[in-house]
């Protein structure tokens, strides 16, 4: 069973070595290599400016929170003030 699974995996093998080498030796073959490469160092670059957005969205999720408690107390704040005023 494990020999047949060898023999297997070597055949896959045999033939992804293959068809690697057809399509290296295919025309147009080094500009399709090159955007590729130039495709993965992109997203490796977007992953890179990415990697900090999950702590800048917590951050801010808090910041609003304060915000809001803030705003909750200035309007309180106001409305009490502003009818001791209208009573006099």
């Amino acid at each position: 069973m494990t020999e047949r699974k060898q023999d297997l995996l070597g055949r896959l093998a045999d033939l992804s070595e293959e068809a690697i080498q057809k399509l290296s030796e295919a025309p147009g073959a080094d500009k399709v290599l090159q955007a590729l490469k130039g495709l993965a160092d992109k997203v490796d670059e977007l992953q890179r400016r990415t990697k900090g957005y999950e702590e800048l969205e917590r951050r801010l999720t808090a910041l609003e929170k304060k915000v809001s408690g803030l705003a909750k107390s200035a309007s309180s704040a106001g409305s009490s003030g502003s009818s001791a005023g209208k009573k006099s």
